[in-house]
């Protein structure tokens, strides 16, 4: 499995999430909201639905 990325910490899930509502920008808007849900403990098929992506499996052996 990968290694996981850190998220910054001066910005908490309601700063990106208003961030994100400013913003015209559809994706990059989807991508805020997505690192706002993880940033407040959500899982994986949480953000990558708010994302509009899908959960990519690694067949690492």
């Amino acid at each position: 499995m990968g290694q996981a990325i850190g998220l910054r910490e001066d910005f908490g899930g309601s700063t990106l999430r208003r961030f994100g509502a400013g913003i015209k920008s559809a994706p990059q808007a989807r991508r805020l909201l997505t690192l706002a849900q993880i940033h407040d403990g959500g899982n994986r098929s949480q953000a990558a639905r708010i994302g509009n992506v899908t959960l990519q499996s690694s067949a690492t052996g």
